[in-house]
């Protein structure tokens, strides 16, 4: 286990505390109105929890990384979907106090912590996903900044996001060389929101996209220069697979503790179904795998935060975390019965999260490809 400071401590309980009374008891509702629950977004935000790793002298918790994992973790117990979302309005949160300049930062960081803006990260495009060389959302230099054309897709929290950290191409024949990473704020001219995506499951991580018509931005709002802007999606894509893999831990730790309780008290053939060695053993081989899955993701945690390349540690995290997940998420299913099915539980809605799992981040197997080309290349 993640160790953490008093002060993070802290932080975990009082996130543990706003996901059992504000998203355990509304997350199927989310569900069924098939929307992003901004109004909670906004009140995670107002508790503290938008800005875990900003610096106190800005405003934040001063937290590391590692807190951010056990928060991610701790509310995917209760909706995978609304963990994701936080998730990615703390990532941006972070983005802007370490790497915008003093003056963006102070301008758009209170906003944020406060809830009134909400963040996301614009990567893909509708044809340029995991390869993410080929994006074609363009940025032309211009007299004061760039001039932005393009179109974002499958983007977390693209249904209320306000400020994005967008990545558009400067230089085409320079391929990753050219990528930039830009601060945009999509109150402004410009930029058009479309509407959210209908998904299988997951309404609350308010997936959707933006298209970006001569929208202009300024200077100071190049956040990572051409080049830089590819190294630095590369290292928040490695941070975000063990966000994933964290949550997948949440998630299917609570389904195996809801599994257990149900078959500890149905009875059947003068005993409870827990009695059943096929249970068991069912319900013991997803523990077993859960904590694995914890292991791995501690693993890509430490790299992470000692500044290491995480490519592999988290392409194993989530990877293992995201099969495990679909595996046993179902298992606990058919431990419960037909009543596995039922709404007033949180399998089927967490199920389709896992399929979420397995293509957000790089799907599973271009996580296969990351780890099989570091095995490959040994051989040569």
């Amino acid at each position: 286990m993640l160790d953490l400071t008093p002060a993070e401590a802290e932080y975990l309980e009082k996130a543990r505390n706003f996901a059992i009374e504000n998203v355990a008891p509304h997350a199927q509702k989310w569900e069924d109105e098939r929307r992003m629950p901004i109004e909670t977004l906004r009140a995670a935000a107002k508790e503290g929890l938008a800005g875990i790793e900003v610096p106190e002298s800005m405003g934040g918790g001063g937290g590391r990384f590692r807190l951010r994992i056990r928060i991610a973790e701790e509310v995917a117990r209760h909706c995978f979907a609304f963990s994701f979302s936080l998730i990615n309005h703390m990532s941006l949160a972070k983005k802007i106090s370490q790497d915008a300049p003093a003056e963006i930062a102070k301008r758009y960081l209170p906003e944020m912590l406060a809830g009134e803006a909400i963040g996301c990260t614009a990567l893909t495009e509708p044809d340029a996903g995991s390869d993410f060389a080929a994006i074609t959302t363009l940025a032309r230099k211009v007299s004061g900044g760039w001039i932005l054309n393009g179109e974002k897709a499958w983007i977390t929290n693209a249904a209320h996001a306000d400020l994005m950290f967008l990545y558009a191409q400067t230089d085409p024949p320079a391929g990753w060389r050219g990528v930039a990473g830009f601060l945009i704020d999509a109150r402004e001219d410009g930029v058009t929101r479309v509407p959210p995506f209908q998904i299988m499951g997951g309404h609350a991580i308010g997936v959707g996209g933006f298209k970006l018509e001569d929208h202009f931005v300024p200077d100071d709002r190049l956040i990572s220069l051409p080049g830089d802007g590819f190294k630095a999606a590369m290292g928040g894509v490695n941070q975000a697979r063990a966000h994933v893999s964290a949550m997948c831990c949440g998630m299917t730790d609570a389904a195996v503790e809801l599994a257990a309780d149900y078959t500890s008290n149905r009875a059947a053939f003068g005993g409870h179904i827990s009695d059943f060695q096929g249970i068991r053993w069912r319900l013991a081989d997803a523990r077993t795998d859960v904590e694995a899955a914890r292991l791995l993701t501690e693993q890509a945690t430490r790299v992470i935060e000692d500044k290491g390349n995480a490519e592999l540690p988290a392409a194993h995290a989530k990877k293992f975390s995201a099969r495990m997940a679909d595996r046993h998420l179902k298992e606990c299913m058919q431990a419960m019965g037909a009543a596995g099915l039922r709404r007033e539980y949180s399998l089927g809605r967490q199920i389709a999260c896992a399929r979420i799992a397995n293509y957000v981040d790089g799907t599973t197997e271009i996580q296969n490809e990351r780890i099989a080309r570091a095995l490959f290349a040994r051989k040569k």
